[in-house]
């Protein structure tokens, strides 16, 4: 089997009741923004991650754009985010008209809390309960938190740090679905529930998908509703079309809505299987980046730092295995350079050797013992 189809990075495992609950919506013809399955989905993911309350929306970069908005953030203003992680985490940023200042990441590859205190301390300072940076003048009103491939921040250290600088704290956890903490402060609290805000995403390679989509949770019931009104173009009066405000057309659809539901049935099971494949991986002599210890992390994504990164995609990709590099990082891409960074040192090495190894939710063991064997093989012919 292994020896005769391509063995993808990431894809959807769409085996559970995905075709019941769709065809249910196609047959009873709510397939758009309205319908029973989306506040059901909105309803068993809050329920999931133990929140108040969730919105359904159309994509995580539309979650990020809703909640930034909710939050308070305002053209003119800065917010602090990682360099390295998907665009789609800052380009929301802009979308508002404030601009980003970039933070290093810490070896878990999410944003260096000891970077984040020492920037808030050194060069910004306070004025009447909002954080000003010293250089531009401007308030710094967020900070934009990214749990990378199903590690959590030092969420700890972060919301110490929010409390004494008056930051609101939003979570992209688009790609930490499952992932919490085990001990600690947070012990039992959920990726995305810990900030302000978080946000899901459950795009195609996600650990459950909706084909596109995502999710907003709030520990503030009135942020998530403020959401949800933006997220249906601010209708103050539906039946007679009164719109107050600019609002948006990002409304996750019934139909995916019942996808979604499908897929969360299948969530655990997912997790574990990544969990045991991400072993098989390393019993198989592949030193895989870890994941913390005090968490229960949904292993969305293997890293491997390789000696030769792209030597090794394209050794993997001549063999039929689909890999990918960690994202180039952010500030020094031309939309952003420029921005402001503060000490970016160990992103740099992490961009120049990450390669990311097939990790989806229906990978078979087969498949793990070949990729572990290729990457081997490279490795050894590199000596």
């Amino acid at each position: 089997m292994c020896n005769n189809k391509t063995i993808p990075l990431s894809v959807p495992n769409l085996k559970g009741n995905e075709l019941i609950y769709a065809t249910e919506a196609i047959e009873a013809e709510w397939v758009s923004t309205a319908g029973p399955f989306i506040s059901d989905f909105e309803h068993q993911i809050a329920e999931y991650v133990k929140a108040p309350v969730a919105v359904a929306c159309q994509s995580g970069t539309a979650g990020l754009h809703l909640a930034l908005m909710a939050l308070g953030v305002s053209a003119g203003d800065e917010v602090i985010v990682p360099t390295l992680t998907f665009i789609a985490a800052v380009n929301p940023v802009r979308y508002i008209g404030a601009d980003p200042i970039f933070m290093d990441c810490d070896d878990s590859l999410t944003m260096d809390a000891d970077k984040l205190e020492d920037f808030c301390k050194k060069e910004c300072e306070l004025h009447e309960q909002s954080l000003f940076h010293k250089r531009t003048g401007r308030r710094i009103s967020a900070v934009i938190v990214v749990h990378v491939f199903g590690n959590l921040a030092d969420m700890d250290r972060i919301m110490s740090i929010a409390k004494v600088y008056h930051l609101k704290i939003l979570e992209d956890a688009t790609e930490a679905l499952g992932s919490c903490y085990l001990d600690g402060k947070y012990r039992d609290k959920y990726a995305g529930t810990l900030g302000t805000m978080g946000v899901y995403s459950f795009n195609g390679n996600k650990i459950i998908t909706t084909g596109g989509g995502g999710m907003i949770v709030s520990q503030d019931p009135k942020l998530a509703e403020r959401c949800r009104f933006l997220s249906t173009q601010a209708k103050a009066d539906s039946l007679y079309f009164i719109h107050e405000e600019v609002g948006f057309n990002y409304r996750m659809t019934n139909l995916q809505a019942a996808l979604g539901l499908a897929q969360l049935e299948q969530l655990e099971s997912f997790i574990e299987i990544k969990q045991r494949n991400y072993k098989r991986y390393i019993s198989q002599g592949i030193e895989l980046l870890s994941f913390k210890e005090n968490i229960r992390s949904n292993t969305w994504f293997y890293s491997y730092l390789a000696k030769d990164r792209d030597g090794l995609i394209r050794f993997l990709k001549e063999h039929q295995v689909q890999s990918r590099p960690i994202w180039r990082l952010i500030h020094t891409l031309k939309p952003y350079r420029g921005c402001r960074t503060y000490r970016i040192e160990k992103a740099y090495r992490y961009y120049e050797a990450i390669v990311n190894l097939p990790c989806s939710s229906n990978l078979q063991e087969a498949e793990v013992d070949k990729v572990a064997g290729l990457v081997k093989e490279f490795e050894k012919s590199e000596i």
